[in-house]
């Protein structure tokens, strides 16, 4: 009976083999599928990419929020409201202010009520009359 174990062994081996040889499924090598995961998120990041006219415009066109953190560790989140010319800051002590859109010869400047929000790229001036400026970047 020596012989018979491994003609069993053999046949149980093939019998569990063949499922999947007979449906044309393939088990790829470890490690295999990363350039797949690399092409897919390749895909991704292109169908998210937008001209710049397309980016004016949604900026143009929508409310955006970005979150400022000041030399004095206060947290300002502002609302640009581009529709409206307009933005709406809110500080970390719970108060929001009302800011109108000022021409500026390049970035941001709104103001009212004696605050003044100014700015270019992630930098901004938090500045509250009686009060010296305070110095903010963005962080979102």
């Amino acid at each position: 009976m020596p012989t018979v174990r491994p003609i069993i062994c053999l046949i149980l081996g093939t019998a569990l083999t063949l499922p999947l040889v007979g449906c044309g499924q393939t088990v790829p090598p470890p490690g295999s599928d990363g350039d797949a995961v690399e092409q897919r998120a390749i895909e991704a990041r292109t169908a998210r990419r937008r001209t710049g006219a397309q980016v004016q415009e949604r900026a143009l066109t929508r409310t955006i929020q970005a979150v400022y953190i000041c030399e004095n560790a206060q947290q300002l989140t502002v609302d640009f409201d581009n529709p409206r010319q307009m933005a709406t800051v809110r500080t970390s002590e719970g108060l929001a202010f009302d800011l109108y859109q000022q021409r500026a010869a390049d970035g941001i400047w709104y103001r009212a009520e004696g605050r003044d929000l100014r700015g270019r790229g992630n930098e901004a001036t938090w500045t509250v009359e009686g009060h010296p400026a305070t110095r903010c970047r963005a962080v979102d």
